[in-house]
């Protein structure tokens, strides 16, 4: 098998993933829950939440969020109607949008 690919990250992905795993062990911590109990509630090991607490990249994403909806951290707006609204305006302009996203094309340049 061979041996994984070691990925980097840009300083701004590290940051705000580091900042999404304080804000969720912060919000833990001051409703005095176990780690054990909220890794229960969200449907993953201990060992993954104690990851995503210390800004781990590479855990999933859906953990994440499920675990900012247990503790009721807001990432995009306040509350449910905000973030279905926000995805309805986000599906009107992606139909706007190309299917596919390819380069532009460049006109040859055959004079020689």
């Amino acid at each position: 098998m061979p041996a994984a690919k070691k990925r980097s990250y840009a300083r701004y992905t590290q940051a705000a993933v580091t900042l999404v795993g304080q804000l969720i062990q912060a919000e833990r911590k001051q409703r005095r829950m176990p780690l054990q109990e909220l890794a229960e509630r969200v449907g993953a090991s201990r060992g993954t939440l104690q990851r995503l607490e210390g800004g781990d990249p590479k855990v999933e994403i859906g953990l994440a969020f499920e675990a900012c909806t247990i503790l009721g951290i807001p990432l995009f707006q306040e509350d449910l109607v905000g973030v279905k609204d926000r995805v309805e305006v986000m599906r009107q302009r992606l139909a706007l949008l190309p299917k596919y996203a390819r380069p532009l094309q460049t006109e040859a340049d055959d004079d020689f």
